[in-house]
């Protein structure tokens, strides 16, 4: 297992974290361009620019992602990726003006730490000043500071959440990363053995299980839209703008895998898929084990984070 996204050749990454108002924003820049797609399976998200990402559409690559707490008031980040890239002299080249193409994806953190603490432009353009191809930082950093799970029965029962990525080399030449955001309604489970290490804190000590609460009629549904689980797989394989969609709807398996449950209602699920290189791989295969990244990405991700803003981690349950 590699060290993360980073592994995959052009993918540089950079974080700003707010750790007073607990939010921040992730940046995953591509300045030398990646073919890129992206599935949208959560029923409440928040993004930018992913229609351009679909076939069919002109442009193909993108220079960035990027990926913020917030909510909506988050996808304003994006302004500083921009203006990071425009000032490199990267972009989309319209003859008058290169434009960089980021597209962006939100997740709701108001619900801890402060509630008018929002990523804005200048976080995005300090986190692009801060990527890099090392090692990334994982759990309550960019935009997993404020990321939470398991809400079932409200914040006063969720745990923390995080960021977390992951990496592995085929052996051929071809690197596999995921990076995820991980803020969901539902519990995490380990997507080896599906146990849970991460999830709602039952308050009668019954047993902690999202679902099991939903039989039983948990009085709470409904009533919680603080969720989203963000990831972005990339490869050094060359995909067409199709077979990177593709990729992009496997790798939602490892959200499927890892929680319970994935893509409700209330969960705004997105997963960004990146083509940085020209290995040759058949598709099928980059989301296969891209979908086994996002999850071990995850996994991560909850293991990482740590107690912040009252909320507890996943070490209580160990």
């Amino acid at each position: 297992m590699g060290r993360g996204i980073t592994d995959v050749p052009g993918i540089k990454v950079g974080h700003q974290t707010d750790e007073k108002g607990l939010t921040g924003c992730t940046v995953i820049l591509t300045e030398q361009g990646a073919v890129a797609g992206v599935d949208v399976r959560g029923s409440a998200p928040g993004t930018r620019e992913t229609d351009l990402l679909r076939p069919g559409n002109l442009v193909k690559e993108v220079h960035g992602i990027l990926l913020s707490g917030g909510s909506a008031f988050g996808l304003d980040a994006a302004s500083g990726v921009m203006s990071y890239l425009e000032k490199m002299g990267v972009g989309f080249d319209t003859a008058m003006a290169k434009v960089p193409i980021v597209p962006g994806a939100i997740l709701f953190d108001l619900a801890i730490g402060h509630k008018e603490a929002r990523p804005n432009k200048q976080m995005g353009y300090d986190a692009c000043v801060k990527a890099d191809e090392g090692p990334v930082d994982e759990g309550n950093c960019g935009a997993g500071t404020g990321a939470t799970v398991g809400k079932v029965l409200g914040m006063d029962w969720a745990m923390k959440g995080g960021l977390g990525t992951a990496a592995v080399s085929l052996g051929d030449g071809v690197v596999i990363g995921a990076l995820a955001i991980v803020n969901a309604w539902g519990d995490v489970l380990d997507w080896r053995t599906g146990e849970m290490i991460a999830g709602v804190r039952d308050p009668e000590k019954k047993g902690r299980n999202t679902v099991q609460l939903l039989k039983e009629g948990s009085s709470y549904l409904g009533r919680s839209f603080s969720n989203t689980t963000l990831a972005v797989v990339a490869s050094n394989a060359r995909l067409s703008k199709e077979e990177v969609n593709k990729a992009a709807q496997m790798a939602q398996n490892g959200l499927a895998r890892s929680l319970s449950p994935a893509h409700s209602m209330y969960d705004g699920d997105v997963v960004f898929a990146l083509s940085t290189g020209d290995k040759e791989k058949e598709v099928s295969i980059i989301g296969a084990v891209g979908s086994e990244m996002v999850a071990e990405s995850i996994k991560r991700a909850v293991m990482a984070a740590e107690t912040a803003g009252g909320i507890p981690a996943a070490d209580v349950l160990i």
